[in-house]
């Protein structure tokens, strides 16, 4: 047993010696399931680990590498548990390459059940996804969220992956690639992977990766030509500026964005075809002209959106009267509505205008408490809701950050 080095062989030999009743190894392991002290054990107890895991009447639908040990030694003994599994959690787990040769080779097993995978947080570097888009690609594959953010990968392991992708684009739903530097070339190759038209991506996140107006061009000509599923693009802290709005929008929070960009956003959420549902404009100097100019989208019977971010946006008690009025259009679908750190001064105002906004527009059932403002006030406003709300209007959830 000790010789054994692949896990599936040992897990063999442990179905015979359970065949035969012999489960003194088996009882081992479960002590130190018990104790939750991995950290010393023989191959021979890993593998037996795997088989009372494989065996338990618990179902296997998440897998959590840091319930056991962080290391590529343990992912790889626990490879059998990945395969069996349909979520594997393997963020922050201190993995290498290594990790990665093993998962690809999950990934091409026609038995593997996996479809969601976080390596988020493991430095990985590009020859390491590499070595996983060789399991990516394959049509053996299942992964529909794919989540590698903080992972060193540079546009040269976007490359890679973005090739697997286009050989292997139906299952994926979901890809995290925030907080890498996939600059524009890398953001390019993914373009290719949007654009085909057996792509499903619904949430592309590609915040802070060194971005800029030329990589938002190419990847906003991609979702031209397949706008129909996806619903979410992360794309914030990357350098964009005005010019590269004029393209394409979703979380843009902290893009150095001004009021010059507001037209092209209104325009976007007049779109027929629109299927935009959030919209993160945070932390840009869109003040109370660019609020304005947004609220002919917003009003637009075309316009989807339920979640639009403004916070730290310049916006005062002026601009908040004017998105008020826009919100009360029978057409609005807005549900949650983050305001924080603004210069709402005219606490009675703004009160008075979000909690007559959420009396007043007919498209609100009266139980429907699916409604956030999000607002950092001072004390006057919070006096103001309750001062309203004894009147019987409904405030809805007001979050007084």
């Amino acid at each position: 047993m000790e010789e054994t080095s692949v896990p599936e062989k040992s897990i063999n030999l442990f179905y015979c010696l359970n065949e035969l009743n012999d489960l003194s190894l088996v009882k081992e392991v479960q002590r130190f399931l018990n104790s939750g002290h991995f950290s010393k054990l023989s191959p021979a107890q890993w593998s037996a680990l795997v088989f009372v895991l494989l065996t338990s009447e618990e179902k296997l639908d998440v897998f959590d590498l840091k319930k056991y040990i962080r290391s590529d030694e343990g992912l790889t003994r626990l490879l059998p548990m990945v395969k069996a599994s349909e979520c594997a959690l393997l963020s922050y787990g201190l993995l290498t390459e290594k990790s990665c040769q093993s998962l690809a080779s999950a990934l091409r097993s026609s038995f593997s059940t996996l479809k969601a995978l976080d390596l988020s947080g493991n430095a990985i570097y590009d020859e390491a996804v590499k070595m996983l888009s060789n399991g990516l690609g394959s049509p053996h594959c299942k992964i529909q969220i794919l989540r590698l953010a903080s992972c060193e990968i540079t546009d040269v392991g976007v490359d890679f992956l973005a090739s697997a992708l286009v050989s292997n684009p139906a299952p994926l739903r979901e890809l995290d690639l925030r907080q890498n530097h996939i600059k524009d070339f890398g953001v390019s190759r993914l373009a290719e992977v949007v654009k085909n038209s057996n792509c499903r991506l619904e949430t592309l996140c590609l915040g802070d990766g060194g971005v800029t107006k030329e990589g938002c061009a190419v990847l906003a000509a991609a979702l031209n030509s397949n706008p129909w599923y996806l619903r979410e693009l992360d794309l914030s802290s990357n350098e964009l500026t005005d010019a590269g709005m004029h393209s394409i929008d979703s979380n843009l929070s902290q893009c150095g964005l001004t009021v010059d960009c507001c037209d092209s956003l209104a325009a976007a959420l007049e779109e027929k075809s629109s299927s935009l549902r959030e919209l993160n404009l945070g932390i840009n100097n869109l003040l109370d002209l660019g609020i304005k100019i947004l609220c002919a989208g917003l009003e637009n019977p075309h316009c989807q959106l339920d979640t639009l971010g403004l916070s730290n946006c310049g916006v005062t008690g002026e601009g908040c009267t004017i998105l008020a009025s826009a919100l009360r259009s029978k057409h609005s679908l807005l549900r949650e509505l983050d305001l924080s750190e603004n210069n709402l001064t005219d606490s009675n105002s703004v009160a008075m205008q979000l909690c007559w906004l959420y009396n007043t527009n007919p498209c609100i059932p009266f139980d429907a408490n699916m409604y956030y403002v999000h607002l950092q006030v001072c004390y006057k406003l919070t006096d103001a809701l309750l001062l309203f709300s004894k009147d019987g209007l409904r405030c809805a959830h007001l979050l007084l950050l």
